[in-house]
């Protein structure tokens, strides 16, 4: 499907209704026209992957577009610059976690990344980091258990961060790091225990609802059924 196209089919889907609703979730509104998610995946198979497409629905501006840009682009051909590019441009958590789970978490560099942006002070830079550590630890099925063991101490050092959408991120990876396997479940743990110690609202919050959750039956009877 061509450029203009895949454009003015958004524009032709576009519900008012549904970016009132969006920006009620904390998803910007600017430059959105209110197509679900389903709707762009829908499109993605029919478009199929294109690098060069992707870019340029990407540059567009528009919320679905970019939405849609991270469904069809190619991993294999995503640059550091083009991820340090759109990194800058996430302006809404949606598209920062679209593109982090669908895309950026399948290049080579994502394990990088994750560890240089969440250093980052920009809200969703470092959002991005934690967000590419919960969506490799799932994803990712190749790396060893040192490489989520590194994350550990930055989830910890962060989890002071008081924004919303960045403390909810950091609880996202500590929880997925925490149900990947037996081993990463205790260190989650403990890194988990540790945090609920540090005098900050934000940290006792990704605590305790991390130890909730990894320390729960439904998460120890799927890991001791691991093989």
């Amino acid at each position: 499907m061509p450029y203009n196209e895949i454009i003015q089919r958004i524009k032709s889907l576009a519900n008012p209704e549904n970016v009132e609703g969006m920006a009620r979730f904390g998803i910007n509104p600017a430059n959105t026209y209110g197509v679900s998610v389903p709707v762009l995946r829908k499109m993605a198979r029919e478009t199929g992957r294109d690098h060069e497409l992707a870019l340029a629905l990407w540059a567009s501006g528009i919320h679905e577009a970019r939405l849609l840009a991270c469904f069809i682009d190619r991993p294999d051909m995503v640059t550091e610059a083009q991820m340090e590019g759109w990194v800058k441009d996430f302006d809404s958590w949606d598209i920062c976690d679209q593109c982090c789970s669908n895309l950026f978490d399948r290049t080579p560099v994502a394990h990088e990344k994750a560890v240089a942006w969440c250093e980052r002070e920009e809200e969703f830079v470092r959002r991005a980091g934690f967000v590419l550590m919960a969506a490799l630890s799932v994803h990712d099925k190749k790396a060893s258990d040192e490489a989520f063991l590194r994350f550990l101490p930055l989830i910890k050092e962060y989890a002071t961060d008081q924004r919303n959408f960045v403390k909810k991120a950091v609880n996202w990876a500590l929880r997925q790091i925490g149900k990947r396997n037996r081993k990463l479940n205790g260190a989650a743990l403990k890194t988990a225990e540790e945090i609920k110690k540090i005098d900050s609202r934000s940290a006792r919050w990704i605590a305790s609802d991390a130890i909730r959750e990894l320390s729960s039956d439904a998460v120890q009877k799927k890991l001791a059924n691991q093989k």
